[in-house]
């Protein structure tokens, strides 16, 4: 039973991970907006909660466009057929 179990690492082409700095900075703020605006909701203050929401789902698709403009400028285009 010596039989040695492959490493799936061996099959996959090495890739270099790359991470940009500005991708947790978005995903914290998108965190304390969305914090923010509960908060104001939660106080009553509807027409400050909604600004905040809508400055939330702006703050949100930045930082997905940056997750997807990093990941294609380095060569990770999801959608390129290989």
């Amino acid at each position: 039973m010596g039989t040695a179990e492959p490493n799936l690492e061996e099959f996959f082409e090495e890739k270099k991970r790359v991470r940009n700095p500005l991708v947790p900075v978005g995903a914290f703020v998108t965190a304390g907006v969305l914090t923010a605006g509960l908060i104001s909701f939660r106080q009553g203050n509807s027409r400050l909660g909604q600004v905040l929401m809508r400055a939330r789902v702006v703050v949100q698709g930045a930082t997905v466009a940056l997750m997807v403009g990093t990941a294609y400028y380095y060569g990770d285009n999801p959608w390129q057929s290989r």
